[in-house]
């Protein structure tokens, strides 16, 4: 298997169009590899100053778990130092776990961010929605989200082998007209659902406004969990 190292997005592009599979860490496509043969060519961002970059509003997609720093909010920090051992962090990346992952415990943290996804394709590089880089899995070079007042993150703890663990994010984020807002997601068996709704000064409202998004569909266990965490998240942002 030759492993290409791109370091352009023209010389990336190049590599795609030649048949190059993107891989990050490769921690989750190793075993396959051994078991169903390996590519002719792989791909690496890792030298790709676009997949790379780490600052308050940036993660490229190449970046390693275990690089999160003070820059990155609260509850992306706190995901990634979860998952996983500290071996499986120093190798495994953004990118692979958002797109790769079944897992994507990245998911939740970047959907209450309002985070989207930049990527590339033959053409070139855009912009796109998380749903859409989860359902078609382009080749993603990084995220970029709005900074949040406050955020956090839950994960409750889970066997290994077993279903995955249940997961709460929520952040707390101004709005230009003087307003704030909600933003919670969560990972409910291998399901990711999310909403929004106004943070108002009152905790009763913001938690009855989320029975009428799709986190409202939820389990009543579950619902329990994320009314404890929204309560909490509110708290914070009135503190």
């Amino acid at each position: 298997m030759l492993l290409r190292l791109p370091t352009s997005l023209s010389e990336a592009r190049r590599c795609l169009a030649e048949g190059a599979v993107p891989v990050g860490g490769a921690t989750l496509v190793w075993a396959q590899w051994q078991r169903d043969g390996f590519p002719e060519q792989a791909m690496s961002l890792r030298r790709l100053p676009e997949a790379t970059v780490v600052d308050g509003e940036t993660l490229g997609a190449a970046v390693l778990l275990h690089q999160f720093d003070d820059r990155v909010p609260e509850v992306l920090r706190r995901a990634a130092a979860s998952i996983g051992t500290g071996a499986v962090r120093r190798t495994a990346t953004v990118g692979g776990n958002i797109v790769g992952s079944t897992l994507r415990c990245l998911l939740p943290p970047a959907l209450v961010l309002d985070a989207r996804a930049t990527v590339m394709d033959g053409d070139g590089t855009y912009e796109a929605e998380l749903a859409e880089v989860v359902a078609k899995r382009p080749l993603m070079l990084g995220i970029r989200w709005r900074r949040p007042l406050v955020s956090a993150y839950r994960k409750a703890p889970g066997d290994v082998g077993g279903p995955p663990p249940l997961v709460v994010a929520t952040a707390v984020h101004a709005e230009q007209d003087g307003g704030r807002r909600l933003f919670t997601a969560v990972r409910d068996g291998d399901d990711v659902v999310s909403g929004s709704v106004p943070a108002t000064a009152d905790p009763g409202r913001v938690l009855d406004a989320l029975e009428g998004t799709a986190l409202g569909r939820l389990p009543g266990e579950t619902r329990d969990v994320v009314r404890r965490e929204v309560t909490d998240i509110l708290g914070r942002a009135d503190g």
